[in-house]
């Protein structure tokens, strides 16, 4: 295959928020931007996916809850819509974030095809796939097995990969290809923003996630209740889900008025400029998205040092990091970003120098490109 040639590339990934959806949506995006012909396949439009872009389609998937099945089946019938864009629109390669169920249903749609009409498949991990699903051994041996059939692997850092080889035991190529964050245009001012929200000279800490057990937003919460003075902040959660079920826990710790919470946010960036500083408190991360959001913005994160945190944020440069399970620590750890103005300028300097030089979308993207066209020469 001609190293120029542009490629028809089909990508499945899990549509609701969360990082390997906005991963996968904007590189399909940025894909598009450069000439592929880029083709989504799920079960409902990824959330950040704009309609009506040139070179982007997608494809929706049908799932029946047929009676026969005690539970709804997912898996089959995007093996066959994959089968049926793969034939239609002659792609060259499906790229699938998350082995299962999305690989395993590239695997069987290969199956599906004429050997010329068959195209490589690139299986990203981004995360629980190792790490959670990958201990189940209802699910491991399989993972290993899509893994093992797929053309090509990539992690999100270099903790992952290591995992990917000690949990699931699996030992061909994986090459690690960090994710990638291009802050765009707010459609609003930083101060308007802030007016919008109620913020006023307050410090505003920011927090985005799907809010998920491994957030821990139970320490979450009990950390920004431990900083003081009270009144020299504000914690924005941008909550991919509801956040009913913590509302107990914030009139428990008396935080009603320090906590402003936005569900299923489209218009990050406007939220983004508008905030001081990025606090995680995760129990495990593969590589973390919101960090890096957040340094795109020129904002240094208060986070645990886990997973592959320390591959995004280096400690007392660009951010940050103190060890899991810590609300003393982490909460000591924002109020000296607080109160340390010329400090909170000076890693959101930082921060902001190394988001673009390793993680932007021009240093990122054309890694991928590279990968998928050695599948044709190898």
């Amino acid at each position: 295959m001609n190293a120029e040639r542009l490629l028809k590339i089909g990508i499945t990934c899990y549509p609701s928020i969360g990082g390997s959806g906005v991963i996968a949506t904007t590189l399909g995006k940025e894909l598009a931007q450069r000439g592929h012909e880029v083709h989504f396949i799920s079960y409902e439009r990824p959330f950040r996916l704009p309609t009506n872009t040139p070179r982007i389609h997608f494809h929706p998937v049908a799932i029946n809850d047929y009676g026969l099945f005690k539970y709804p089946d997912y898996t089959l019938p995007l093996s066959v819509k994959m089968a049926e864009v793969s034939r239609n629109h002659q792609l060259d390669i499906l790229h699938v974030h998350y082995a299962v169920p999305h690989a395993t249903a590239a695997i069987l749609s290969r199956c599906m095809l004429l050997p010329e009409q068959q195209p490589k498949i690139v299986t990203t991990l981004h995360g629980t796939d190792t790490t959670l699903l990958g201990r189940d051994p209802g699910y491991g041996p399989a993972i290993l097995h899509a893994l093992t059939q797929s053309d090509a692997v990539t992690t999100v850092s270099d903790y992952l990969k290591i995992e990917t080889r000690r949990v699931i035991g699996f030992e061909g190529p994986i090459e690690v290809i960090h994710n990638f964050y291009d802050p765009g245009s707010p459609s609003r001012s930083r101060a308007e923003m802030r007016r919008e929200l109620g913020v006023g000279d307050e410090v505003m800490i920011l927090h985005s996630s799907n809010l998920r057990p491994t957030k821990r937003i139970d320490l979450l919460l009990e950390t920004v209740a431990r900083i003081r003075p009270r009144q020299s902040f504000k914690l924005v959660i941008l909550a991919g889900g509801s956040f009913e079920p913590f509302s107990d826990d914030v009139h428990r710790l008396g935080l009603e008025d320090n906590i402003i919470v936005r569900e299923s946010v489209f218009d990050m960036d406007d939220y983004l400029q508008a905030a001081d500083i990025g606090l995680i408190t995760s129990e495990n991360e593969s590589f973390c998205l919101s960090i890096l959001e957040a340094m795109s913005f020129g904002h240094p994160s208060v986070a645990t040092r886990v997973g592959g945190i320390p591959e995004v944020v280096k400690d007392g440069v660009t951010g940050l990091l103190v060890p899991f399970g810590d609300p003393d620590q982490l909460a000591r750890a924002v109020e000296k970003l607080i109160q340390n103005v010329t400090l909170r300028e000076v890693l959101g300097l930082s921060a902001k120098s190394q988001a673009q030089e390793k993680f932007s979308a021009d240093v990122i993207v054309p890694r991928y490109e590279k990968l998928y066209r050695a599948q044709f020469t190898n």
